[in-house]
């Protein structure tokens, strides 16, 4: 039997489409419980500008989140400047921050099950003079640990990354067998923990074209990547690679797979992104907690329309779910 969760959602950007997307949730049933964690003005406002008619539920800590359709349950965070929809305001950024913070907090002490985020600019909230790299990185220094790592997914195919957002001249140098180790121990625990695979098959890629050609295209196989997998081997891992990436992502290797480990963000998202757009989903691996997150950016120009596609933010409250169920299995075994 599936176990009831409760899923906290940032609305993200108020100028973006994450209060649209939130506000779509309204108007169909829902299966997990959902709080929008957001300004219940902000969302106020943007049901008028679309001409919906949405019931906002004040929610706290111990009560049930609505699902029936034409309700939603919403956490309130103050602190929000401006609610116009396609108008980026530096004011909003610590407004922003916090929903995250709470959301975050929440899933830490129970009272939520995980969290699912619409997206954020991260360009306004520099512009305010705040350093901020991403959500993945706020939650990694918020809960306090010492590597994550960023996997987007669909019902299809599963893709981690060794490294992020480096541009491709770094790259090589971070590709250390302590960051290969790590991120390979967090991608296959979590596979265990949050998709209740018991034996991960992982494939690895190279980082040079047909994985370094015996060395002639580069070396980092020989001497990082491939007896940084044989230790891990040895620890029960079950990981084929390196691979070649120009043919990694082919039948013949992926029916038999359950997730690929890419060296690099270009690597391997191409690949996703055009095979699933629109219903993938963003997780990030390596947390004492559940985060799901969509597959696209604030979409400004959309922002306040009616058009926005809640495609990803569905498959990211599916994944978030499935995830928080698996964890609490784990955790009651």
């Amino acid at each position: 039997m599936k176990q009831p969760v409760t899923l906290a959602l940032t609305a993200g950007e108020p100028a973006g489409i994450g209060p649209e997307l939130c506000l779509q949730l309204a108007l169909e049933q829902r299966q997990p419980g959902i709080v929008v964690v957001a300004c219940k003005y902000l969302l106020q406002a943007r049901a008028k500008l679309l001409g919906l008619t949405v019931e906002l539920e004040d929610w706290s800590p111990g009560k049930q989140a609505a699902r029936e359709p034409g309700r939603l349950s919403v956490l309130h965070v103050a602190g929000l400047a401006s609610t116009d929809a396609g108008r980026l305001d530096p004011a909003n950024s610590a407004y922003v921050l916090e929903t995250l913070r709470i959301a975050a907090q929440g899933c830490l002490d129970g009272t939520f099950d995980g969290m699912v985020t619409a997206p954020v600019h991260k360009g306004v909230i520099n512009n305010a003079g705040i350093a901020f790299s991403g959500h993945t990185e706020f939650l990694q220094e918020l809960c306090g640990v010492e590597r994550v790592v960023m996997m987007l997914a669909t019902e299809e195919l599963r893709v981690a990354l060794v490294t992020t957002h480096l541009p491709l001249k770094d790259v090589s140098a971070a590709i250390t067998a302590e960051r290969l180790i790590q991120v390979t121990r967090i991608l296959d625990a979590d596979l265990r923990r949050f998709f209740a695979i018991k034996h991960p098959r992982i494939l690895v890629a190279g980082l040079n074209p047909h994985a370094g050609e015996g060395g002639h295209l580069g070396r980092e196989e020989i001497e990082v990547i491939e007896p940084t997998l044989d230790k891990l081997r040895q620890e029960g891992l079950t990981l084929t690679g390196p691979l070649p990436a120009d043919t990694l992502f082919t039948p013949h290797w992926l029916e038999n797979a359950d997730a690929v480990l890419a060296m690099y963000h270009d690597q391997g998202l191409p690949v996703l992104k055009y095979q699933g757009f629109g219903r993938a989903v963003n997780i990030t691996l390596g947390l004492p907690i559940v985060r799901t997150s969509v597959d696209h950016g604030t979409a400004l120009d959309l922002a306040g329309t009616g058009k926005a596609d809640a495609g990803s933010l569905h498959a990211a409250i599916r994944v978030g779910e499935r995830m928080a169920q698996s964890a609490k299995r784990e955790h009651n075994e």
